[in-house]
């Protein structure tokens, strides 16, 4: 077995299985970071090179840089050398309006910090509203830290093609666009995707496997409604419902089965390579926290859909209703019901002298 690589731009080698941070951020269920920590060498060792994180989520970029510290004490800079970071940067909602060139700065200067590095591979830019404050503004002091060597490529997450092409516009080398892809969500497919082929722009998808809903683990269970004390599940059920009834989500669970059973993988792999395999898409981020679920995350690289698997799959899809739009559209509307879900203002800490002072 060989894992898969992709190139987001000359040098910029990754996997095309990205190992997921925002699940050992907390707010997810229990988080052991002693235990996460050793076990992205394993990660690391398998050839899942690349980890992504944010400054938002909070310790994982602190978790990476042990890692990658670690790592460059007992086995050499050669090793610690082959991880690739791509973090993003994401300012407070709510000082989009005053934030300063330098606090922008101060922002990558602690993701450096932080992940123990000199150059962060990849900083994926959001801003959370367009109409406040300077986003133009931001993304110069982010290509001046280009021009520094702190960053060595820009991406964005959570925008649609009109929003990239504002940046494009102004000068931005976007490399990637981060958004969420999967069997339930294909907002990215079809406009978005040859914008994005047209742009030289590579998608990296979140949410493929939707928050675990696309595992065996919610094969032939009833509806459970909204009620979860994990923020992620109800981020996506509320996706389930918009792509139709639960005993639609349960069909498409059933036929990935299906597929995986006569493939000897599980259907989570079915649900991954079905989204490696769409056009523009260079890797899938999965959220696998320990090394335990190492090995069913390689699974997807021994698979090949065949026109049978992909006419099945296809045949539930039509049925679906949703979501519709543009990607990032219905969290985007933060008085809807995907919006009022969502937490705005993670970067400030109160100890933290690099925001908020």
């Amino acid at each position: 077995m060989t894992v898969e690589t992709a190139y987001l731009r000359p040098g910029h080698r990754i996997s095309r299985v990205i190992k997921g941070g925002w699940q050992l951020a907390g707010d997810h269920g229990e988080v052991r970071p002693e235990q996460a920590v050793a076990d992205m060498e394993a990660f690391l060792d398998a050839g899942i090179t690349t980890f992504d994180c944010a400054d938002i989520y909070r310790g994982v970029e602190d978790m990476i840089g042990a890692f990658i510290a670690d790592v460059r004490r007992r086995r050499g800079t050669e090793a610690a050398g082959r991880v690739v970071v791509h973090t993003k940067l994401v300012p407070d909602l709510g000082r989009l309006t005053d934030i300063r060139p330098d606090e922008i700065e101060g922002i990558v200067d602690r993701s450096l910090q932080r992940l123990k590095i000199d150059c962060l591979p990849l900083v994926q830019f959001f801003w959370w509203d367009m109409t406040l404050g300077d986003p133009i503004g931001a993304l110069a002091v982010l290509r001046n830290c280009q021009r520094k060597g702190k960053i060595a490529n820009l991406g964005v997450t959570n925008w649609d093609a009109p929003t990239m092409d504002r940046f494009i516009e102004a000068g931005l080398d976007v490399a990637s666009a981060q958004v969420q892809y999967s069997l339930l969500d294909r907002r990215p497919a079809g406009t978005f995707a040859t914008w994005c082929a047209r742009r030289n722009v590579q998608i990296l998808c979140y949410g493929t496997l939707a928050g675990g809903f696309l595992t065996e683990h919610w094969l032939g269970r009833p509806d459970p409604g909204f009620t979860f004390e994990n923020r992620s599940l109800v981020k996506y059920r509320l996706i389930i419902d918009e792509f139709g009834s639960w005993d639609l989500f349960q069909s498409l669970l059933a036929t990935l089965k299906s597929i995986g059973d006569r493939h000897g993988v599980a259907l989570s792999s079915v649900a991954t390579r079905w989204a490696l395999d769409q056009p523009q898409v260079a890797a899938a981020i999965v959220g696998a926290r320990y090394a335990r679920h190492l090995p069913q995350t390689l699974e997807v690289f021994e698979l090949v859909l065949n026109v049978a698997d992909k006419a099945a799959i296809e045949n539930v899809l039509a049925q679906a209703g949703g979501p519709d739009g543009p990607v990032y559209g219905l969290e985007g509307d933060r008085s809807g019901r995907h919006g009022r879900i969502m937490k705005y203002n993670l970067n400030v800490d109160p100890n933290d002298k690099v925001l908020g002072s």
